[in-house]
C-alpha cells in the first residue's frame, strides 16, 4: 500500500495577543493563534489560541482519534481556545500535549488546569473524556514520532520563554516561530540553525521595523526581521504570522506588497490559508 505522503499547513488562528471582531479584518481574521499541520494521516496542532475553536469543529468530521498539540509558549492568547476544542468531548479520542518552555518550575498540565477552573472558569480538565497524555521537554531537544516524521525544536527570546519548531516529514520542513523578540543587529543563532534549507517559515511579524524602535522589549519581531533570517538561512519561503490587533486588512494589505517586492514569494497568513509541499 502507498504511503499518504500529503504534507500541509493551514492557518485557523493568525493574530496576535488578543482576538478581533471587525469588519475591518475580515480578510486576514482576527482569531488568535492556532495552526494545523498534516503529516500523511498524523495530525500535529500549534497552539491553542481562539482559532482552535474552528479547527475542532472542522476535524471531527473526519474519521481521526489521535491529536497532538504543541505550543510555542502558554501565555493567554496561544492557549484560551482549548476549552472549545470540539475532539475534546470524545472519549475515543487520544489528545497529547507537548510543552517545552515550562520544566523544571512547571509542567503543561498545571498550566491547562490553572486556565480550566474556579473561579477563572467553571469546570476542570476532567470535563474533558478522552484519554489525555502531557509531555514537557527542554526546548533544543528532538522529538521522533516515526521514520519519517521529527520535529526539531529551539528557545526563543520572549517573557517567560518560548519554543520553535520545525517539522520534518521526508524531506520537506515547515517551521513555527512565534513569539520571539529579535535584537537588532544580532540574528537570532537559535533560529538560523532551526531554519536552515527549510521550506515554509511561519515567523512572528507582529511589528514593522518602524514600529519596533519604540517596542523592542515587547517580546516580539518584524516582518522585516523574517525575511533577513530566512535569507541567511537559506529557506525558501515567509509567512508573515501572529499579526497585531490593530492591523486592519488595508495595513496588512500593504505589508504584504512590501514584503513581495523585498522578498518574492513571502505570503500574509490569513484565516483559512492552506499551503500544500
Amino acid at each position: 500500500m502507498k504511503k499518504n505522503n500529503k504534507f500541509f499547513v493551514k492557518f485557523w488562528g493568525v493574530r496576535g495577543s488578543i482576538a478581533c471582531s471587525d469588519p475591518k479584518v475580515a480578510k486576514y481574521g482576527g482569531n488568535t493563534s492556532c495552526v494545523e499541520i498534516r503529516c500523511g494521516n498524523e495530525v500535529f496542532i500549534f497552539d491553542s489560541g481562539t482559532g482552535i475553536r474552528y479547527l475542532g469543529n472542522e476535524l471531527v468530521k473526519e474519521d481521526i482519534n489521535n491529536f497532538r498539540i504543541f505550543f510555542s509558549h502558554t501565555h493567554y492568547d496561544h492557549i484560551c481556545g482549548l476549552p472549545f476544542f470540539s475532539p475534546a468531548f470524545n472519549q475515543k479520542n487520544k489528545i497529547e500535549f507537548f510543552s517545552g518552555h515550562l520544566k523544571p518550575k512547571n509542567n503543561i498540565k498545571n498550566v491547562l488546569s490553572s486556565i480550566m477552573k474556579e473561579p477563572v472558569w467553571p469546570v476542570g480538565l476532567d470535563i474533558f473524556p478522552c484519554s489525555m497524555n502531557f509531555t514537557d521537554f527542554f526546548a533544543g531537544e528532538n522529538l521522533v514520532f516515526s521514520d519519517d516524521i521529527q520535529i526539531k525544536t529551539c528557545p526563543l527570546n520572549h517573557e517567560n520563554g518560548a519554543t520553535g519548531y520545525r517539522i520534518n516529514f521526508y524531506d520537506k520542513s515547515i517551521c513555527y516561530i512565534t513569539d520571539t523578540n529579535h535584537i537588532p543587529g544580532e540574528p537570532d543563532k537559535n533560529i538560523l540553525r532551526l531554519i536552515e534549507g527549510a521550506n515554509i517559515v511561519i515567523y512572528d511579524s507582529m511589528f514593522t521595523e518602524e514600529e519596533f524602535k519604540d517596542r523592542q522589549h515587547w517580546g516580539h519581531s518584524t516582518w522585516e526581521e523574517g525575511a533577513k533570517l530566512c535569507d541567511l538561512a537559506e529557506a525558501e519561503r515567509l509567512c508573515i504570522f501572529h499579526h497585531d490587533p490593530s492591523h486592519e486588512d488595508s495595513f496588512m494589505d500593504k505589508i504584504s506588497i512590501e514584503a513581495e517586492t523585498k522578498r518574492p514569494g513571502t505570503l500574509v497568513a490569513r484565516e483559512g490559508l492552506k499551503i500544500v509541499l
